[in-house]
């Protein structure tokens, strides 16, 4: 199977957020900001109802030092769908 989009370059994440509205994504996005070196955001609408799609791309080999104010959460979480993808994910 071929992804739709190329894939990011080793290192680097491409994250897409889903929500309600412009301010909750871009909140979001300022705490991966806060983690990650990341690209501008780009935004789109997501539906009918106003809920915006934000993409960003981070760098996952620059990260804060481990005395950094990181949420602890941050690096002991995993993934509760265990690999698997989302819905309308292919």
């Amino acid at each position: 199977m071929t992804p739709a989009e190329p894939m990011p370059s080793a290192g680097m994440a491409e994250v897409r957020i889903v929500a309600a509205s412009p301010e909750a994504a871009r909140r979001v996005a300022e705490v991966l900001r806060h983690c990650f070196p990341a690209t501008e955001q780009r935004s789109y609408p997501a539906g009918h109802d106003g809920g915006t799609r934000l993409h960003i791309t981070v760098d996952t080999t620059h990260t804060p030092e481990p005395t950094a104010t990181a949420p602890p959460w941050l690096a002991t979480s995993k993934s509760a769908a265990r690999d698997r993808p989302h819905t309308d994910e292919v």
